[in-house]
């Protein structure tokens, strides 16, 4: 019997959605122009995202917009109307950050599907619950959960979709929590511009001695790989699975998506075995990786979490080195290099200590046995013997990835309007079209009467023919009805060009009204939820704690105030008719003393 499993969710950070779709997404995320934690090399125009969601649907794929960035009060108008646009080009949900903003989307678009972002740091039953009652359908959970953790919010918010991220970067920090780039370089890592500090190589000193303590990339965490805890991460209850990528290129997203996809396919027929071999991943470690961790899945990883020697991409490990042949150097390695291949070669004790690389262009294997393989390869230096042989490129896996969506052709352009016209006429009387495209009609009327026919009457076919001619228009002719026109009758074929062309302006401004009207009613909509048509609810302590009626013996004071129950409050003078004989000459006073003194009568 086959098993329930994730949806599986691949990055788009361009247009060529189609490394995803092709590859076997369940649905793909990706961002528009701005108001997403990506700066412009991850992001897709309004045109690119109308096409992206066109070959997505065409396939099954659902597209989820990035709109995971805290916004500016100064910024809300122009964001909501940007979700807008995104909406009509359309997306099927967005990932939401701001709190606020998911009131306000609810009220504007209330069709709308939100995600709450991995940015808002779910990571309790607490945090779950707050966003399953704002009306949230799925949240992404933060990446320091464990399987307990997920487990845990799953027991509790039963009705609430789980997201989580199997594979990619990992931040050091909590996503949208981490301000040192900010701190650094002015560049905020919320708001899409991350510098990337914790990929920076740093030096730890004793405060007091200032001695050296460590160096390295200390904080540089590695890439998440959690293929071991597929099967427990959808037993825990987790509905998608997600792949880190929108700054990645596609030959990557291809190829991080095809292996998941048959990790998952495996789990879902039962065959799925944990101890995936290496050659299974090695795809993954070659296209890029700075080592990979299974997260905190499996607990917290500690020291382990962290690469220490390589903040980029290094590649595979091959081999070493282990003599010279010839002006060539030997290596024993457990996988062949081919030519093209690009090779890095690094000091025993870390690239820190000594590296060097380049391109091979001459390769000999000289034997294979024992699951390893002693090739020649042409070196434009020496190396010494124990150096380690990295392969940081492999053209022939990115022939593959391209291949594997090559075939997918870009979708074609949105579907044209269909054009239904009903033609009515004599003799002595003009020809009237009513020409009708969804909610849209048009009539015209030729200035000339039609007369009788000599040679060519106007019959169906001619009038389709002329009429049909809609090249350069969103248009297309669809059902033609001459029911009320009468037969053997004739127009210059100048007027039906004439007609024509009066009927698509008068369409195509009638669309115009109707997308203005459109736009009027959503900026209305937008203006009115941020003047004040809208409020945040009471805070909770309000909506459900009773509030009392403080009254001054002096009769003077009729206000309620909500009891906080701390006599640690404190209230302004104001409070205070300004004649009534017990307001304090001088400074604040605290609630306690207020009513002790003051003979305040408490009413419900």
């Amino acid at each position: 019997m086959r098993r329930s499993i994730p949806e599986l969710l691949a990055p788009a950070g361009s247009l060529d959605v189609r490394a995803a779709v092709a590859n076997g997404a369940d649905a793909v995320y990706l961002g528009v122009e701005k108001f997403n934690a990506r700066d412009d090399d991850a992001q897709l125009s309004f045109d690119d995202l109308a096409q992206a969601a066109r070959l997505a649907h065409a396939r099954g794929v659902r597209v989820y917009l990035t709109f995971n960035v805290l916004l500016k009060p100064a910024e809300l108008r122009e964001a909501l109307l940007h979700l807008g646009d995104c909406i009509d080009c359309g997306i099927d949900a967005a990932l939401v950050q701001d709190l606020g903003a998911i009131r306000l989307i609810q009220q504007i678009y209330p069709g709308l599907e939100i995600h709450g972002s991995t940015q808002l740091t779910v990571h309790d039953t607490a945090g779950a619950r707050l966003l399953q009652q704002m009306g949230v359908s799925r949240v992404v959970l933060a990446r320091e959960n464990s399987l307990d953790d997920i487990r845990a919010i799953r027991a509790a918010v039963p009705a609430l979709g789980l997201e989580t991220f199997v594979h990619g970067a990992l931040c050091i920090a909590y996503s949208g929590q981490c301000f040192m780039s900010g701190m650094i370089s002015e560049r905020s890592a919320n708001r899409g511009a991350c510098a990337q500090s914790c990929r920076k190589d740093y030096l730890l000193t004793d405060a007091n001695t200032q001695a050296e303590l460590d160096r390295g990339y200390l904080i540089s965490a590695k890439d998440l790989g959690a293929w071991e805890h597929l099967a427990a991460i959808a037993g825990a209850g987790i509905g998608c699975v997600k792949i880190e990528g929108r700054k990645k290129k596609p030959e990557y997203v291809a190829t991080a998506t095809r292996t998941y996809r048959a990790f998952l396919d495996e789990v879902a027929n039962g065959t799925w075995n944990a101890a995936v071999p290496a050659e299974r991943t090695e795809p993954l470690v070659q296209i890029f990786s700075r080592g990979f961790t299974g997260g905190m899945y499996g607990g917290r990883a500690g020291r382990e979490y962290v690469t220490r020697t390589h903040p980029d991409n290094r590649g595979a490990v091959l081999g070493r080195v282990i003599g010279r042949a010839r002006g060539d150097l030997l290596v024993s390695l457990t996988r062949p290099l081919d030519p093209g291949d690009g090779i890095g070669l690094e000091h025993p004790d870390g690239a820190a200590h000594g590296n060097t690389g380049f391109a091979v262009t001459r390769v000999r294997t000289l034997r294979e046995e024992g699951g390893r393989v002693t090739q020649a390869i042409g070196a434009p230096e020496d190396v010494p013997d124990g150096w380690v042989v990295v392969r940081s490129s492999q053209p022939s896996l990115l022939e593959q990835a391209r291949a594997s969506f090559a075939t997918v052709l870009p979708p074609e352009q949105e579907s044209r309007i269909q054009l239904h016209v009903r033609a009515a006429g004599s003799a002595g009387t003009p020809l009237t079209l009513v020409w009708t495209a969804d909610a849209d009609s048009v009539t015209v009327t030729s200035a000339v009467a039609l007369s009788p026919a000599t040679q060519h009457s106007l019959d169906a076919a001619r009038l389709r023919e002329q009429l049909g001619r809609l090249g350069g228009t969103p248009f297309t002719l669809g059902a033609l009805d001459t029911s009320a026109l009468e037969q053997d009758l004739f127009l210059p074929m100048k007027v039906l060009n004439d007609l024509r062309r009066e009927a698509v302006t008068g369409l195509l401004a009638a669309g115009d009204r109707a997308s203005g009207e459109r736009l009027t009613t959503r900026q209305l909509a937008i203006d009115g939820a941020l003047s004040g048509g809208w409020t945040m609810p009471a805070p909770r302590w309000q909506r459900e704690r009773p509030r009392f009626r403080w009254t001054c013996s002096c009769g003077i004071l009729r206000r309620p105030w909500p009891v906080s129950g701390r006599s640690s409050t404190r209230w302004r003078n104001k409070a205070f008719p300004s004649g009534c004989a017990r307001r304090p000459s001088s400074g604040r006073t605290s609630a306690g003393s207020l009513i002790s003194g003051s003979r305040w009568t408490r009413r419900w």
